[in-house]
């Protein structure tokens, strides 16, 4: 290691580094995914073509598959080095360059649009990759709570900056001035983490080459994979029948809207900071249970106010909001307290790998979850639906304390063994 060279990097540099990086990624996949979709329905593309665009999720969900090889290039195999810097930052560069490109040709047709979506979503998760390395490296044990409420609230505000408005500037302005806008944000969002200069290694780096088949191999992967499922499957079930139901009963759509934007944002940051809370009283294991307890406590809530509104029709809608934003809130102390959590089950040796494969666990989760809540939704009612995503969080909260209990202790930042 060099000596002139801290072996970590000051907490506050991280956090800026990792909040700009954050946001810049949501605020990207915000205009893949909900920016662009809504711009094309107001253009009148039919439904189905806009369907194509959901498409670009797939980097997010099949990143782990290229995770090894990212990360061999980041820690070369017996070397001091670190060549983070070397993937994020060309990657933030590229992403900007594809938005200015968008920029100049306007509202392409829908092929290339496609094509710009794809390249934005694979430069945006493989610069996660390395990025999320990054973050576990770099927060010590008890930091990790501020940090991963740094990375969940910049996404929350980079979402919105995606979502809204880029949409808003878009049907103002146009595309061209949306599109270089955000190209512009990008790059001032990196300027944190350009500033940074990463630490080498150990002075006797492990020779190991980062696999999918080691992270498999660990115990504390595996267990950690099942313990993502477990925690995300009642909250992935009932987020996307939300909006759908607060429609539904009569919520107008521009409510909705503001409801799905800036409500979720607020609430999102409220949930962020009681996550970081939570993690500066309790461990990581106990927090994750404490966090399901409160998010399925919300659920259980929810689905009351659900019931009740079904049972009296001309209630009043207010309540549904309230508490759809509080199980919003709950859901962001969740993820909180979960990512935090999974840090130390990433091992330093190959962090980029097995903190991918978790991620990747979640988005399956969040994909299946999505499916299923619209086909119980449709034939069974949104209290069936809401009623088995407060019933899985309920066997989350009881099952999670013998899982917890198989774990090893968690890894050390400053442990470069595997």
């Amino acid at each position: 290691m060099r000596p002139d060279v801290p072996a970590r990097l000051p907490t506050a540099q991280v956090i800026a580094a990792i909040g700009g990086i954050c946001m810049a990624q949501s605020l990207v996949s915000g205009i893949a995914f909900q920016g662009v979709p809504a711009l094309l329905r107001d253009g009148g593309a039919p439904l189905a073509q806009i369907g194509l665009a959901n498409l670009a999720f797939l980097p997010w969900a099949l990143k782990f598959l290229w995770s090894p090889w990212i990360e061999r290039y980041r820690l070369p195999a017996g070397q001091a080095e670190r060549r983070t810097r070397r993937i994020v930052l060309p990657g933030q560069w590229l992403l900007a360059a594809l938005l200015f490109l968008l920029a100049g040709l306007g509202q392409p047709s829908m092929p290339v649009l496609l094509a710009i979506l794809g390249l934005i979503s694979l430069t945006a998760a493989t610069v996660d990759i390395a990025g999320d390395a990054f973050a576990v490296e770099q927060l010590a044990e008890n930091r990790r709570g501020w940090g991963n409420a740094t990375q969940v609230g910049s996404s929350y505000l980079g979402m919105f900056l995606g979502a809204g408005l880029f949409v808003v500037l878009a049907g103002s302005h146009g595309w061209r001035v949306a599109a270089a806008t955000m190209g512009g944000l990008v790059l001032l969002l990196t300027l944190p983490f350009a500033l940074v200069r990463e630490p080498a290694r150990a002075a006797h780096p492990s020779a190991h080459r980062p696999s999918l088949a080691h992270a498999l191999g660990r115990r504390d992967v595996r267990l950690g994979l099942i313990i993502t499922i477990v925690f995300q499957a009642g909250s992935r079930l009932a987020y996307g029948m939300t909006p759908l139901l607060l429609l539904d009963r009569g919520v107008p759509l521009a409510s909705v809207g503001w409801i799905n934007g800036a409500g979720a944002v607020v609430a999102g940051l409220a949930g962020t900071l009681l996550g970081a809370l939570i993690l500066q009283r309790l461990a990581a294991a106990r927090a994750v249970v404490v966090a399901l307890a409160l998010q399925t406590t919300a659920l259980a809530i929810f689905l009351a106010a659900v019931l009740a509104s079904s049972w009296l029709p001309h209630a009043g809608t207010q309540w549904l909001v309230a508490l759809a934003l509080l199980k919003a809130a709950t859901a962001a102390t969740g993820f909180v307290a979960l990512y935090a959590f999974l840090m130390g089950r990433a091992s330093p040796a190959q962090a980029g790998v097995d903190f991918t494969l978790f991620q990747c666990a979640d988005a399956m989760i969040a994909t299946i979850g999505g499916v299923a809540a619209g086909w119980l939704a449709q034939h069974w009612g949104y209290g069936v639906c809401f009623g088995a995503a407060a019933a899985f969080g309920a066997a989350g909260v009881l099952a999670l304390p013998a899982l917890m209990r198989r774990l090893a202790p968690p890894f050390s930042p400053e442990n470069e063994h595997v």
